[in-house]
């Protein structure tokens, strides 16, 4: 194997000039051309592709040299660029190649596992086991420099407008936060445990208490819970804290970065300030709290209406406390059957509704599944009413209200991606606000806190803590894009007497709030300024920009459905000696 002798990169292969000049190259053989007299080999870095041409020309110890290279060689080339017969109007430097006068063979390869430049073919199993071959691949390749990029313009915005890069503990206390801990045990404090962070909440918070008043870090956060498309066990938060400000000042700050972001990354410009919705609205007329706002097809109460019928479904259901709701498919009757309904009807079964009506208007006379309990004149007042038209389809629910809006939110979702109506290239944010502070357990037939519990109520709401806590609602806020949660935020509670109040309400006692939080309610003792702050999470939103759909696409070495990495082979089993250190003995689950 040759080695680098005196030869230095002069250039990324992606950027060499497009004229005249000398230059040395690095990369990985993507593919070679022997034409006999005639060699070319397409040499790959992460910037693009530049060719190299061996010819007539060519010392005769190079061309044999270039003979012996196959894919994935890594290759250092020098040599002159000179116009390419052969244009490549697909690449940036399509219309040059390098006459190379000298080179080196860095490192020989094997056959892959799979091809390189056709790895889509391949299944997920053998690209992540091998995930550094599939890292080298173009769209992989195009996409952690995206969220390089994203981190980069983040640090850079957040920099300018005054704020502190800290990094906080990975090791830490054991908090209640919402999803399951993952666990470090400790070699000295026997029989005590580390937790790794859900989130830098505790440490951001006392951080304003501190002083610091302008917070960020791009924070790594850890929950033990099922995976899913835009899940993984570890991910990166883009994890702020602001002192002396309110609501308005932390989204305001957040919608700069959001303009700034889309300019950049994407050449986008977003208005700003960016919608907003109360959870409430949220829900009535998308019947989701990250309602996807790039189509309409809102929901519409027809309650009044439904209650003057005959069926008992509709009537039933509004004298129970409940409601009568519908969504209006345009144009969708020739793409949904009666057959394709009746699938739609056992979806809707399956995530909580009783049942569904429908209307499905593909002849002069519409499809009316409950036709036979109205009065004459009717359904054209129900048709009349929302706006349906021949060629439609209007999908019912009836039921409490929650179960309503939200079998109508996924319905709307699901029916908007069969008929292909969601714009594509089209970036729709929303701030959903007002989020309510508590939410009922229907196992435990109790209220409980519905987000962390240092989340500020609404000064308004704070006497309705005790009496009355469905309409308490929070100061809390989600920021969506595109039927995705990208950030959470909220003002923080700073009085210790109702943060203890929030406690309670957790249902924690006076002993457990003292050994999980007595550290943070001790700090408020101290002087603590009004402060807020938001998380949003960097793999999703890479996720989005890169319009990739799993978050497998935009992490460099993620896992799998079970929290496996199948490349390394982690979690793996560790020798006895450890456990014995760490006094940990492994319970055989089968017995």
């Amino acid at each position: 194997m040759d080695t680098m002798g005196k030869l230095r990169r002069t250039h990324y292969c992606g950027e060499v000039p497009l004229e005249p000049c000398e230059v040395t190259v690095c990369g990985f053989v993507q593919k070679v051309r022997n034409l006999g007299n005639l060699i070319f080999i397409d040499l790959r870095d992460r910037t693009g592709i530049v060719q190299l041409a061996f010819g007539d020309s060519t010392d005769p110890e190079i061309f044999e040299k270039a003979s012996t290279v196959r894919n994935e060689y890594v290759l250092m080339a020098r040599g002159d660029i000179a116009p390419r017969e052969s244009i490549n109007r697909e690449i940036r430097t399509g219309t040059v190649e390098i006459r190379v006068s000298e080179l080196k063979i860095l490192s020989k390869a094997q056959t892959t596992p799979f091809e390189i430049t056709n790895s889509d073919k391949v299944n997920d199993e053998l690209k992540l086991k091998y995930r550094y071959l599939d890292l080298r691949t173009k769209k992989l390749t195009e996409n952690i420099i995206t969220r390089h990029r994203i981190a980069d313009v983040t640090r850079r915005y957040f920099y300018e407008n005054g704020f502190i890069e800290i990094e906080t503990p990975m090791m830490m206390k054991s908090t209640p936060e919402g999803a399951r801990d993952y666990l470090v045990p400790s070699r000295i404090h026997n029989g005590k445990f580390y937790a790794l962070p859900q989130s830098p909440q505790i440490y951001k918070q006392l951080l304003m208490v501190a002083g610091f008043d302008r917070y960020i870090q791009l924070a790594r956060c850890f929950r033990d819970e099922d995976l899913r498309a835009d899940r993984q066990p570890e991910f990166t938060q883009i994890d702020l804290e602001m002192s002396f400000v309110d609501e308005e000042d932390i989204r305001s700050m957040a919608e700069g970065w959001v303009k700034r972001l889309f300019k950049e990354i994407k050449g986008i410009d977003i208005e700003t300030p960016l919608p907003r919705l109360t959870f409430a609205e949220a829900m009535n007329r998308y019947g989701s709290d990250k309602p996807d706002t790039r189509f309409g097809m809102e929901i519409t109460d027809i309650s009044d209406f439904a209650r003057n019928t005959g069926f008992s479904v509709f009537t039933g259901a509004i004298e129970a406390g409940g409601t009568v709701r519908a969504i209006v498919a345009k144009n969708a009757a020739q793409v949904y059957s009666r057959k394709e309904i009746d699938k739609l009807v056992e979806h809707a079964k399956g995530i909580g509704a009783k049942g569904l009506s429908y209307i499905r208007w593909s002849e002069d006379v519409p499809n009316c599944s409950f036709a036979k309990f109205l009065a004459e004149g009717q359904l054209d007042e129900l048709l009349s009413r929302l706006g349906a038209e021949k060629g439609d389809v209007v999908l019912i629910a009836a039921d409490r209200k929650k179960t309503v809006c939200t079998v109508l939110g996924a319905l709307r979702n699901m029916v908007a991606k069969r008929l292909g109506i969601i714009p594509e290239n089209r970036f729709n944010f929303v701030w959903i606000v007002e989020m309510p502070f508590f939410e009922f357990n229907e196992d435990t037939n109790q209220w409980e806190a519905a987000h962390h519990p240092f989340t500020m109520p609404l000064e308004e709401c704070i006497p309705l803590l005790d009496s009355d806590p469905e309409n308490v609602r929070a100061t809390a806020f989600d920021l969506v894009l595109n039927g995705t949660e990208l950030c959470s935020g909220s003002m923080r509670i700073t009085d210790p007497e109702l943060q203890n109040r929030m406690f309670e309400a957790l249902g924690l006692t006076d002993e457990e709030i003292e050994a999980k939080f007595g550290f943070l309610v001790d700090a408020y003792k101290y002087g603590a300024p009004p402060h807020g702050g938001l998380g949003l999470g960097l793999d999703r939103l890479s996720m989005i920009l890169c319009d990739a759909d799993n978050l497998r696409d935009v992490v460099a070495f993620p896992k799998v459905q079970n929290a496996s990495e199948l490349m390394s082979g982690c979690p793996s089993p560790v020798d006895e000696k450890q456990l014995e250190e760490l006094g940990i003995k492994i319970r055989d689950n089968q017995q």
